[in-house]
């Protein structure tokens, strides 16, 4: 089990909103819920303390109003009911846009995206939120870039995510962000979550192997991922799951936005990441376990996907 020495716990506010739908507020609370493999520490709050009227039946009894929200270094907003009503109060709104000023990450799960929007600092900006209420948002917020094939978009410092599961996406995401593979891989095992739903923009986060909405070729997903270290050609991919290499291809790209080449290539980043985090092997090594060949090869393809070389990334994650 992973554990970090850290001089101060990473500090995560959930807000929780008029209607907020439990399994958006549950996501966040349990995933960085303290424990040494998470150096977290979370505060669930309101618009002020007391009891929240959810939605689905349930209620909420927060202990933090708004003040949290100067305390946290990340502030989830969860999903809520009827988000294309009427925006949360003005407080709300100028207690996210003041987190946001001082360097706080905000992230939203599913309709939590409205709140953000209301508050302007989507505009401009990538976005995305629940399937359903993609088209409200675009249409409330015209000057938001709505995404709604997307499990999650990572825009800087403001973060949002489609329906309740992919928040649990955006954590992992956010966890991997902050401590490496070996840490989100460790909070997906705990989660039984698949741990490669993944699409970020940011150095350092994964931008590689993400698990489609679709399961059509989960097995031979699954199949590859225990054999990079072999020739894996689109020929034997398609041999896997049965299909022509057309069909399989056609599908694949319209699952994974990937082709199955470079989604192949990307869980080799992933592997390589995670083998230059927790173990001593070279480079060398290390492009040889996880069918790159060679160091340069391996070299090439981490600078084009992350930014960075295997080398700078092992040194941010060791130190």
């Amino acid at each position: 089990m992973p554990s970090y020495p850290v001089t101060r716990l990473h500090r995560v506010a959930v807000l929780v909103l008029e209607g907020a739908k439990p399994l958006d507020v549950g996501i966040p609370a349990q995933v960085f819920t303290t424990r040494p493999s998470m150096p977290y520490e979370v505060r669930v709050c309101g618009a002020s303390p007391g009891l929240v009227s959810g939605g689905d039946g349930l209620s909420y009894s927060v202990s933090h109003g708004l003040e949290a929200l100067t305390w946290a270094d990340l502030v989830f907003v969860p999903g809520y009911r009827f988000p294309d009503r009427e925006p949360p109060p003005q407080a709300v709104l100028d207690a996210l846009t003041a987190a946001h000023a001082r360097g706080a990450r905000l992230a939203a799960i599913s309709t939590g995206a409205f709140a953000l929007a209301a508050t302007g600092l989507l505009d401009g900006k990538r976005a995305t939120t629940h399937w359903h209420y993609a088209r409200a948002l675009a249409a409330q917020y015209p000057r938001v870039q709505v995404e709604e094939n997307v499990l999650f978009v990572d825009a800087g410092p403001v973060l949002t995510s489609a329906g309740a599961a992919s928040g649990i996406d955006l954590c992992l995401h956010i966890l991997r962000g902050d401590f490496g593979v070996a840490a989100s891989n460790h909070a997906a095992r705990r989660l039984v979550a698949a741990p490669y739903r993944s699409g970020g923009q940011a150095q350092y986060v994964a931008r590689s192997v993400p698990e489609p909405r679709g399961e059509r070729f989960a097995a031979t997903r699954e199949w590859a991922l225990h054999r990079l270290e072999e020739p894996l050609t689109l020929e034997l991919l398609a041999q896997h799951a049965a299909v022509s290499t057309r069909t399989f291809t056609r599908r694949f790209v319209k699952e994974t936005g990937y082709t199955p080449i470079q989604w192949v290539l990307r869980a080799r980043i992933d592997r390589a990441r995670e083998l230059l985090e927790r173990s001593e092997y070279s480079v060398e090594q290390i492009a040889a376990f996880v069918g790159l060949g060679t160091s340069a090869n391996l070299r090439r393809h981490f600078q084009r996907i992350l930014g960075t070389t295997p080398a700078d990334y092992r040194r941010a994650f060791t130190e």
